[in-house]
């Protein structure tokens, strides 16, 4: 038998309901329809509606949905990571719950916080446990309800992130097909651009710092225009690099999908035909640790087992970095 490797065998997308259209948010705050496309390329974004609905119930859809097309038992999952900032509480992890709601009764689960880069951390880590042996079956989640940290009277974030996100399965194949590569890199004085402040033990949850707008995202735009770019370009070219690939080796380059110009521009410095670049910002926007596995999801039946993906993404905090994967079906 040779090498293990940690394979996608299945992939299922959840977006809410509701949708929210620029011309919706022209009313809301100073902005237009034009503004919003020329600069970002979204044209609409969901929304998770309704009293007591929270991340783990977009959990809830995304893992039926899985399990129920890659015809698996839930008592056979062992692991499950939820890539997520917009948890249900605090604690405890939002993947814990999920497990509950759906059932699956012989799983750990624990959630990891990487802003937009969460989901391609958490799958790389539920990989480890598939490539060493020691479990079969691991639940890979990217989700966020980035709605519940968003002040709707700041256009410069308001505007670009919506609800949703995705979930895959991770199994053993010995045909060389999985995760083949990863690059990973982090800057913590990037915490300055891109944040949210309130609710931690810097600033504990108090009156003042709702009254400063402390529990919203905050966001510097230049800076982090800047690094994501830098950072998702330089990582794709290292996986380039390190694997001997050429351009058309690679069948789809699968980019966060944070705003219209940073994709065009990693493309472009990458030198990668934007014909083979996953785009669906327009229909969701910013679904900041839900945007890769949205596009895996919207992508499913274009892509053909052996295709070569390089999935790169870029964070608060700072974290970014870029995974070369070989599709398993």
């Amino acid at each position: 038998m040779g090498k293990t490797y940690a394979a996608i065998t299945g992939v299922h997308g959840y977006v809410p309901e509701y949708v929210l259209t620029n011309k919706e948010l022209e009313k809301m705050v100073d902005t237009s329809d034009e503004w919003i496309t020329s600069r970002t390329g979204i044209k609409e974004r969901r929304i998770l509606k309704g009293e007591g609905k929270a991340a783990s119930d977009m959990g809830v859809e995304m893992v039926r949905g899985l399990l129920e097309k890659t015809k698996t038992d839930p008592d056979s999952i062992e692991m499950v990571i939820c890539a997520t900032v917009t948890g249900d509480m605090k604690f405890p992890d939002t993947a814990n719950i999920i497990c509950d709601k759906v059932g699956i009764k012989n799983a750990f689960g624990y959630d990891l916080s990487a802003a937009c880069s969460g989901f391609l951390f958490a799958l790389t880590t539920g990989a480890q446990f598939i490539e060493s042996g020691r479990l079969k079956k691991v639940i890979v989640i990217g989700l966020d309800v980035m709605s519940s940290i968003i002040d709707y009277t700041d256009r410069t974030t308001c505007v670009i992130f919506g609800d949703g996100g995705g979930a895959v399965l991770l199994e053993p194949n010995h045909e060389g097909l999985g995760l083949i590569d990863s690059v990973f890199r982090g800057d913590g004085s990037g915490r300055e651009y891109l944040n949210m402040r309130g609710g931690g033990s810097l600033y504990p949850t108090s009156i003042e710092t709702f009254e400063k707008g402390l529990h919203n995202v905050y966001q510097d735009g230049r800076p982090v225009f800047k690094a994501a770019v830098k950072g998702m370009t330089e990582t794709v070219n290292e996986i380039f690099k390190r694997n001997n690939l050429r351009k058309e080796d690679v069948n789809w380059l699968v980019p966060h999908q944070a705003n219209m110009r940073i994709i065009n521009s990693v493309s472009d410095f990458a030198d990668f035909p934007k014909e083979k670049v996953m785009i669906n910002i327009e229909k969701y926007g910013n679904t900041t640790a839900g945007t890769l596995p949205l596009c895996l999801w919207d992508y499913e039946e274009k892509l053909k087992k052996g295709d070569n993906l390089i999935l790169t993404a870029f964070g608060g905090g700072f974290t970014w970095g870029s995974t070369f994967l070989k599709w398993a079906y």
